[in-house]
């Protein structure tokens, strides 16, 4: 891990955030020969907020990075609570996603994933923060000015690049600067978690609750958003909630107020109470349906969630943005194999269109869904009379949870794979 530049550099990738998209584009990129510069402002480990949980799409992301997940506790799948209805669904074997998901805290997860990369030849560098673009006379972007030590150590350092990726997650600093904005019609989340020690740390399932009440359920009430109970293994569990709205103004939930309310009305045998928490109540925002475009323009790739590519769904960002680090090393890979500007630029458009069919309309779905459940009453209406429908909640689990082939697989996985076709691109 090194934590100086020096005040040139250069290599023919940047890559800056590493998180689990800026990790997955860095480790990607330096398997396949690439020299590769993985920049963080952080020093690893850190932590970051999250639900902690991790698909099996996510899983699907790792076995591709050859993470060691030995001792990671494996989840069969998700129970979901609400009107008045308690489902278990299973995760689905299936051929292209393995049948059990993961939880893993952030501190964690993102210092295996930085780690990994380095083991692959990525150069991460640490505590240095990118401050602007480097930009030739055309305006195309040839590496990032930045910043590193502090105070009368501190020293600017220029990082010359053929490429650039932008993985500096929602504040998209480094794009937002060149006028890359985000699109306010589309859905921004925002969720808030802590920890807590707890009996419930190393159950095998995750658990959702789709209805938060703002003192006795049932009669109390009934709030905008969701929350979450994620086991960890060695008794400690992630407890969060988050909402969502339909465009890009946050939605105004009291978050601590709402959180006190929802977890001191359950079962005080699970122990969430504040002599068992671990750590504050944090939140942050999930920019979502790719909130900020193009993916690719004039020497910058978006990754992640500077690409706002977190599920409307499920507000997971770690598998899509894994997947996205893994098709943006492919294509810059096939792009610093062209001799021109046109050829390497005609070479990365295959990014975007990548993530478009990936994802473009099956987030269009999402942005319905989210304009539906971000009225509570219409998402206690969906859990009273969805719920306890066996074969609709089997379609319902993969769409929400991205657990659909793409490609064959059953009627479920059709019928989702054709609505996602006809539909608008997101």
């Amino acid at each position: 891990m090194v934590h100086g530049l020096g005040e040139k550099a250069a290599a023919d990738v940047v890559v800056v955030g590493a998180g689990p998209s800026g990790a997955s584009t860095a480790y990607h990129l330096a398997s396949l020969g690439v020299d590769v510069l993985l920049l963080d402002k952080a020093a690893f480990p850190r932590d970051k907020v999250c639900g902690d949980g991790l698909t099996p799409a996510a899983v699907h992301e790792l076995l591709l990075m050859g993470v060691d997940t030995t001792g990671w506790i494996r989840n069969r799948g998700l129970t979901v609570i609400g009107g008045g209805h308690t489902v278990r669904m299973d995760w689905p074997d299936q051929k292209s996603l393995p049948g059990y998901g993961m939880a893993r805290s952030r501190m964690d997860l993102d210092h295996a994933l930085v780690e990994r990369a380095v083991r692959s030849g990525a150069r991460l560098h640490e505590g240095v923060s990118v401050t602007a673009a480097l930009q030739d006379a055309s305006g195309r972007v040839v590496g990032v000015r930045a910043r590193t030590g502090k105070g009368k150590d501190q020293v600017e350092t220029e990082v010359r690049a053929n490429l650039v990726v932008d993985a500096g997650g929602v504040s998209a600093r480094l794009s937002t600067s060149l006028g890359i904005e985000k699109d306010p019609d589309k859905p921004m989340g925002v969720a808030a978690r802590t920890y807590f020690h707890s009996p419930r740390g190393d159950e095998e399932w995750m658990e959702s609750h789709l209805e938060l009440w703002a003192g006795e359920p049932g009669a109390s009430d009934l709030l905008p958003g969701y929350g979450w109970i994620f086991p960890l293994g060695d008794g400690l569990v992630n407890v969060g909630l988050g909402s969502v709205s339909s465009n890009a103004r946050a939605t105004a939930l009291p978050y601590k107020q709402v959180f006190a309310d929802w977890t001191s009305h359950l079962p005080q045998e699970w122990g969430f109470t504040p002599a068992n928490q671990v750590g504050p109540l944090r939140s942050a925002a999930l920019p979502m349906s790719f909130n900020r475009k193009p993916h690719y323009t004039n020497g910058l790739l978006l990754v992640g969630d500077a690409g706002g590519m977190v599920s409307p769904f499920n507000g997971e960002g770690i598998a899509p943005g894994m997947k996205a680090g893994r098709l943006a090393a492919g294509a810059i890979a096939q792009a610093l194999g062209r001799s021109t500007r046109v050829g390497v630029d005609r070479a990365l458009s295959a990014y975007p269109e990548f993530m478009r069919e990936e994802y473009g309309g099956y987030y269009t779905l999402g942005r319905v869904f989210v304009r539906l459940i971000e009225n509570p009453k219409i998402m206690r209406m969906c859990a009273t009379y969805g719920l306890p429908v066996p074969r609709l909640m089997t379609l319902v689990h993969k769409l929400l949870s991205d657990g659909y082939e793409r490609k064959g697989g059953d009627l479920d996985d059709r019928l989702i794979t054709t609505l996602s076709k006809v539909v608008p691109s997101a």
